[in-house]
């Protein structure tokens, strides 16, 4: 039972909190509807908190994730926009239920709480979180991870509402996306993903910190068939999901694939590379002339302002000169690189990179993208099975024991489509209960849970519906065992609910001697 004192700090927290984003909202121009509705996600993020915290266990502390939220719309958002459907302003979003412009620090959305929150998290992102030099995936894994955070901020309030924890996947923006955050989430833990998402400068590589701390805590193995996967899912769901970088990749395919067909004919390279030294060559020694004559030099002032906008005309001659002195640095150093190129061994080195990036861009001809995502979710679901393993054979505390009860409770009622969850997936059933039973020895091990039956194999029949059920503190629960017609049943209890009867499997060969628990007796389950 929380101290009387602890219910009055948590008003008086709640109090400021309030306070502070009422003191942010009188200085914004927002309409009093998108004031209201922004109070209204606050108040119920505060409600829901305790209970999000406790069932995900590995969560930032309630106070920094309000703080951020309330620091995004400080500095992030000029203008939020709250827009009726079938408005004149609605028809600005589409077909979509919200707009972020980040450069005009807008939000467009519609009057649905859970959208304007995920705005406000989408709206405080970079666009990449990973450097240049990872080709294509700077941009696709960067998309992955940002909207799986995104679609995570907007869960506290969106799954628990201060006495309940319902998921309902429909209002999930991409599940996709999320269950690959959590799989992150759970293997290098919140504070990472944090510190890689806010990073405002590109100092650390933290794609090349992702995978020694992956390989640290997993096994090189496991890290280099984790990331493959990852990799090639971010781009299969860039692909269905973002157009923009569904076109940028079929260009990009289509220039390298024209590339790959020059170097397979050594002669014609040459050749093409020759005329194209040859040109620049020319284009340098034109800007040389013009560069040196002052009437050449005006002509050309004229004919390039002839057809650009007053914001985009070149106001003197002076800096058309400047200009073009770079446009003449910028194509000796294209000269140069092709000098290189046509050395043998950076004629190989640039074949392999232009081989490289090809097998990054050969997923734009995927026939049946969806089919392709479900099977690369798959196999990334049974990587973080045998990464979950090695997490449970390393727990050393009772602490870690009952967080890790708590994740793979948390994993197993993730949505995986629509209609159903992890646990529902045939083809990781057997690897997930597996997990399950490893899990739980070791929690009776350690003396975490109480022991129910002297076999490990009865004893997880059952234990193995806590995993299950969707109460709030699993160390509130009870089980009680009850015997009906030859047949045994179990009831689990959370105070004075109780969940519908379950049958044991294979009751009809248990005996009251291979269970360590008397018989209609409700029993804690954890010590």
């Amino acid at each position: 039972m929380p101290k009387k004192n602890d219910k009055l700090l948590d008003k008086f927290v709640k109090k400021n909190y309030n306070n502070e984003l009422e003191k942010v909202l009188e200085k914004k121009y927002f309409d009093e509807n998108t004031k209201s509705l922004l109070l209204s996600i606050m108040y119920k993020i505060e409600t829901a908190y305790k209970d999000y915290e406790k069932v995900k266990q590995t969560v930032e502390p309630k106070e920094i994730f309000i703080q951020k939220i309330i620091d995004i719309i400080q500095t992030q958002c000029d203008d939020i926009k709250v827009v009726k459907l079938k408005s004149k302003e609605a028809e600005m979003l589409g077909n979509h239920t919200f707009l972020v412009e980040r450069d005009k620090k807008r939000i467009i959305c519609y009057p649905i709480e859970r959208k304007l929150l995920y705005c406000i998290a989408k709206i405080d992102k970079h666009e990449t979180i990973i450097k240049d030099k990872y080709y294509l995936i700077n941009e696709t894994l960067s998309e992955l991870i940002n909207v799986g955070n995104n679609i995570n901020t907007v869960e506290p309030m969106r799954d628990f509402n201060g006495y309940s924890w319902t998921t309902i996947p429909r209002e999930i923006e991409s599940i996709p996306h999320n269950l690959i955050y959590q799989d992150l989430r759970m293997l290098v833990g919140y504070q990472f993903l944090n510190e890689w998402i806010e990073n405002k400068e590109f100092i650390i590589d933290y794609m090349e910190e992702f995978e020694n701390k992956f390989e640290a805590l997993y096994g090189e193995e496991h890290k280099d068939k984790f990331v493959k996967e990852l990799i090639e899912l971010s781009i299969l769901l860039a692909i269905r999901f973002n157009s923009k970088i569904k076109d940028k990749i079929k260009k990009e395919k289509n220039e390298i694939d024209e590339k790959l067909k020059q170097i397979d004919n050594n002669q014609e390279f040459v050749q093409i590379q020759t005329r194209e030294k040859k040109r620049l060559a020319d284009e340098i020694k034109q800007i040389d002339e013009t560069l040196n004559n002052k009437d050449l030099l005006q002509k050309e002032y004229e004919k390039r302002n002839e057809f650009l906008t007053l914001e985009k005309k070149i106001f003197s001659s002076r800096i058309l000169s400047q200009m073009m002195a770079k446009e003449r640095e910028e194509k000796i150093e294209k000269i140069e690189e092709i000098n290189k190129l046509l050395k043998p061994q950076e004629f190989v080195k640039y074949k392999k990179e232009l081989e490289d990036k090809e097998k990054y861009l050969k997923y734009i001809e995927t026939e049946n993208i969806e089919k392709e995502i479900e099977k690369y979710l798959l196999k990334i679901q049974k990587e973080f099975i045998k990464c979950y393993n090695i997490k449970v054979e390393k727990a050393q505390t009772k602490q870690e024991i009952i967080t890790l009860l708590y994740e793979i409770r948390y994993y197993n009622l993730l949505p995986y489509t629509q209609e159903k969850n992890i646990c529902q997936i045939k083809e990781i059933q057997k690897e997930l209960e597996e997990l399950k039973k490893k899990l739980l020895k070791r929690a009776y091990e350690m003396k975490v849970t109480e022991q129910f039956a002297k076999k490990d194999e009865i004893h997880y029949e059952l234990m193995k519906n806590i995993f299950d059920i969707r109460v709030i503190s699993l160390e509130d629960l009870y089980i009680k065992v009850i015997k009906e017609k030859e047949k045994y049943y179990i009831q689990l209890f959370d105070e004075n609910i109780f969940e519908e009867k379950i049958e044991i499997q294979d009751s009809e060969n248990l005996s009251k001697k291979d269970l360590e628990i008397r018989l209609n007796k409700k029993v804690k389950i954890f010590r």
